[in-house]
């Protein structure tokens, strides 16, 4: 194999295994791909995918070969890495594997004000569950994470913010109005304590299990089908920017009265610290903390 372009060129055939979507994100023509990976598949001497009109699938070969190109890229990316910290501007790319309700409600604003200041500098970006990003980070995929609920993580932590736990309903402006309504509970799936801390809520409160549930997959599921009338939700604080003043939002509140809350953190290994891009994204939260508004 010749050069890192080469190496880019089969990385991308293999996630689209398609010669004409892997085609259109190497801005190239169909034929001009076709030809450039049989030059390819001669320099090795082996077919290293197999062509139908399903799109691609990859000899045994072949998947040898993607292994070694994928193992090249993470490589060239580190030494980037390292060259870039040797100059004054912030280039690079920084990966960032985040919570997806932190994702969708917060970090927008943290990276828009991230790429105005550092023009140069890439983002790669992966949503998930809170234990999906801690993987990410053993297996270095990501640079830093961003958890919600309280981690168990060895390495740096750094607390972002945190935020209140409301009942929310276009109907109930009361909590104890539950008890009485037919209104289903909608309640969304969740890998961390959330749904527990949930649930010895609404038991400490009710002693009773609701009347009746619809549960969804994704938080902005149940956050629509909430602010649309289908039935009322308990949702963070971080979800609830711009949804008016035609819904009611009643805070949750432990035994003693006092709000309960989320806690959001940033996570990562002391070696990721230490990199010029993931310096520059600690600063820019540092530098405008307060106006990152829930």
């Amino acid at each position: 194999m010749s050069s890192l372009s080469e190496v880019h060129l089969l990385s991308i055939l293999a996630q689209e295994m398609n010669m004409r979507k892997a085609a259109e994100r190497l801005f190239v023509s169909q034929p001009a791909l076709s030809q450039r990976l049989q030059t390819i598949e001669k320099e090795w001497g082996t077919k290293l995918f197999i062509r139908s009109q399903k799109g691609l699938s990859l000899t045994p070969a072949g998947e040898l070969v993607i292994q070694f190109a994928n193992e090249m890229l993470v490589k060239e990316e580190k030494v980037r890495e390292t060259i870039s910290a040797l100059d004054s501007e912030v280039y690079g790319t920084l990966k960032i594997a985040v919570a997806s309700i932190v994702g969708q409600n917060w970090l927008p604003q943290v990276l828009k004000k991230f790429v105005q200041k550092h023009p140069q500098a890439k983002i790669s970006l992966v949503t998930g569950w809170s234990s999906e990003i801690s993987k990410s980070l053993y297996e270095d995929q990501a640079h830093i994470g961003i958890v919600r609920g309280t981690p168990d993580w060895k390495g740096v932590k750094m607390h972002l913010f945190e935020d209140g736990l409301y009942l929310v309903d276009t109907v109930i402006s009361r909590s104890e109005q539950v008890l009485e309504t037919d209104r289903p509970f909608i309640q969304f799936k969740s890998d961390s304590n959330y749904y527990q801390e949930i649930q010895d809520w609404w038991m400490r409160n009710y002693q009773t299990a609701p009347k009746r549930t619809i549960i969804v997959d994704q938080i902005e599921t149940c956050k629509q089908m909430t602010i649309n009338g289908i039935g009322y939700a308990i949702l963070p604080e971080i979800t609830l920017n711009g949804v008016g003043e035609t819904i009611f939002k009643i805070p949750l509140l432990d035994e003693s009265g006092t709000p309960l809350k989320r806690d959001t953190w940033l996570i990562g290994y002391e070696s990721a610290f230490q990199l010029k891009q993931v310096k520059a994204f600690i600063e820019v939260i540092k530098e405008n903390i307060d106006n990152f508004k829930l």
